[in-house]
């Protein structure tokens, strides 16, 4: 069969890949990074039943995704700014939406691929249509090659996306501040209680102080910023003293084991602007190339981005499968079903982070999560 080429080896990519390889349709990873280990691969993701779970059961990773779970991580509490208990959660253990560390999922995924699936060190530079659903995709290494089948799976900023449509991701209005801290229990006793077991939201209108229990007692964490799209820009990253102190004046007066999260933080701030694509986002179909995950629906970080990118990629390999010599009918079957299910999951995203920061918070969240658990 025509080798599919994918640009892009986060979750969307290897999932395509091993969805595939599953169907016995090969393909190959273009991934701009050096290697696995280049970088860290970010925190913890809830993987669903109803997105993420079935496309790991296509792939066969059941078995393999369940022992990467972190037990008790699903539990969630939400805390007034002076640490008052405003809702407590704990974990079901029902495994609806477990916790696993992306890097670790990204590990089994990429474990399951024939060896030399993935081209690691390849950055696209270009991609020129050649007519007849082709095209030709330039390296920045020099190198090039030709594809009769491509997918974009190469995120917010993606490549492959103006082969499309001329859309750009739009600031939101939102940046994250991420930190860390390590040992939590011997060293942050206090902040390691206020965050308890799993998720932790301590929530105002414009701002809040979010943060994960990771294994190996880790608390990540991202704080809220309502702010213009350069206030990033106009702070010195490179002095995390000074960006501590400027991050937690915003929230003087709140629990002091709250803003420990942002004062003892033991990595350098990370600034995360938070960009989306219109709810709406949609092309017209273009021969011989379509997208998956955030380069096909970025939207704003409320728990579905990782879900969808895998769950793209499972319906797409079976709609390859399903119209064997016919990749139009193969995309056109995907895109049909894609788009309103993307556009409904924006639009959702976009109302939890209203709820997360806007004028309601935290109680919008509070409400939220009660009516998630009564399965609402």
């Amino acid at each position: 069969m025509t080798p599919v080429t994918i640009i892009g080896g986060g979750l969307g990519g290897l999932m395509l890949a091993r969805a595939l390889h599953v169907q016995g349709i090969p393909s190959t990873i273009y991934e701009s990074e050096a290697s696995p280990e280049a970088r860290t691969q970010g925190g913890q993701l809830d993987i669903h039943t109803y997105y993420g779970q079935l496309a790991l059961a296509d792939a066969g990773l059941t078995d393999q995704f369940r022992a990467i779970i972190h037990e008790g991580g699903a539990a969630s509490r939400v805390l007034a700014q002076d640490g008052t208990v405003l809702l407590d959660e704990p974990d079901d253990g029902q495994d609806t939406r477990p916790e696993v560390l992306r890097g670790d999922l990204r590990r089994i995924l990429r474990e399951s691929l024939p060896e030399g699936t993935i081209q690691w060190g390849k950055k696209l530079a270009s991609v020129t249509a050649l007519g007849q659903g082709k095209h030709e995709l330039t390296f920045t290494d020099g190198t090039r090659v030709t594809s009769d089948i491509l997918v974009g799976a190469d995120g917010a900023w993606s490549k492959v996306r103006p082969l499309l449509t001329d859309v750009k991701p739009a600031y939101t209005g939102t940046t994250y501040v991420e930190t860390y801290l390590y040992d939590v229990d011997a060293r942050h006793p206090a902040t390691a209680a206020a965050v308890g077991d799993g998720g932790m939201f301590s929530l105002s209108p414009g701002k809040g102080i979010s943060a994960h229990r990771e294994a190996g007692a880790v608390l990540h964490t991202y704080v809220q910023l309502s702010c213009p799209e350069d206030w990033a820009d106009s702070v010195d990253f490179a002095d995390p003293v000074a960006v501590r102190t400027l991050v937690a004046a915003k929230f003087d007066g709140w629990a002091p084991e709250l803003t420990a999260l942002i004062t003892d933080g033991e990595t350098a701030p990370v600034s995360r602007k938070i960009y989306a694509l219109p709810d709406n986002h949609r092309w017209d179909r273009v021969p011989g190339v379509t997208l998956i995950g955030d380069a096909a629906h970025l939207m704003p970080p409320a728990g579905e981005g990782a879900n969808l990118a895998m769950f793209d990629a499972a319906e797409l390999a079976k709609a390859i499968a399903a119209n064997p010599g016919d990749v139009e009918a193969a995309f056109t079957a995907y895109e049909t079903a894609m788009f309103p299910r993307s556009h409904q999951e924006a639009v959702d995203a976009q109302e939890v982070m209203d709820l997360c920061i806007g004028e309601r918070a935290p109680f919008g969240l509070i409400e939220f999560f009660t009516q998630v658990g009564q399965g609402a």
